[in-house]
């Protein structure tokens, strides 16, 4: 990162519990260089025994990437990024709007069976990504399921997720694939208007469908980490923990941008 990364980066992160009275101890290790560490693994698609010396040993900064994910620290620090990016573009804090979509990816031999499936609709051998994103393309919510998961089923439960989070959330753009009693469960238990744009059947060739087009920018972003290239994690929650640090980076880097 740039100092004026850093500077971004710094004041969005989690407060350690040992600052604010709530026991531990101080760490050992700096911040920066641990960050550093994981955004290159995530921008790389290295594995971790392959962090390069420059950085602290693969297992210390593993250590500090599973602690963040299993105390939800990486979800704060991101979410903490979200919403100064959505302030500093004149928006509220809080979305009131959202598009969800979903991207099957192939997993790599490391990835169990339990979790992996076959997406018969793109061909797919492997994992899928359904996220849901606010009307600038910053992530509200993600799940990562077998590639075989339905998109009304996984729409379901992270309507739901996102509900819990963010509360102020009536309306949601959606493609065909979420068709059917998810629009009345969706009306019913959550008082979310969603909403299906489709794709007109005597149109040829590609074309930019009304707020669809967002999610997809948000794929294409999270593409640029070849981490994502493809799915490598063992545990579906690391894989969403992935697709959030590859968010940070993007969030980051545009308020970095900014303040300049």
């Amino acid at each position: 990162m740039s100092d004026a990364e850093w500077a971004v980066v710094r004041d969005a992160l989690p407060v350690p519990g040992w600052l604010e009275g709530r026991g531990g101890q101080p760490e050992s290790y700096c911040h920066r260089q641990m960050v550093d560490a994981v955004r290159y693994l995530v921008a790389g698609g290295i594995t971790w025994r392959a962090m390069p010396a420059d950085f602290p040993a693969w297992d210390r900064v593993y250590a500090f990437f599973r602690r963040w994910r299993d105390k939800g620290l990486t979800a704060e620090f991101h979410d903490r990024l979200r919403d100064r990016v959505r302030q500093a573009a004149g928006r509220d804090a809080e979305p009131t709007a959202g598009i969800i979509d979903a991207q099957s990816v192939k997993a790599a031999a490391s990835v169990p069976a339990a979790t992996r499936g076959f997406d018969g609709g793109k061909k797919v051998n492997g994992r899928k990504r359904h996220i849901m994103v606010d009307t600038l393309g910053l992530l509200l919510a993600v799940m990562v399921t077998a590639a075989s998961v339905t998109d009304r089923d996984a729409g379901q439960t992270l309507l739901a997720r996102l509900r819990e989070r963010h509360w102020r959330v009536t309306r949601v753009w959606a493609d065909g694939g979420y068709t059917g009693r998810l629009v009345d469960l969706a009306r019913d238990a959550w008082r979310i208007a969603l909403t299906v744009v489709r794709r007109s059947d005597d149109t040829n060739g590609f074309i930019v469908l009304p707020k669809r087009w967002l999610v997809e920018r948000t794929f294409a972003w999270l593409m640029h980490s070849r981490r994502l290239a493809r799915d490598y994690e063992t545990r579906t929650d690391t894989s969403e923990v992935v697709i959030k640090w590859a968010m940070s980076m993007v969030m980051s880097r545009r308020l970095a941008r900014r303040a300049r």
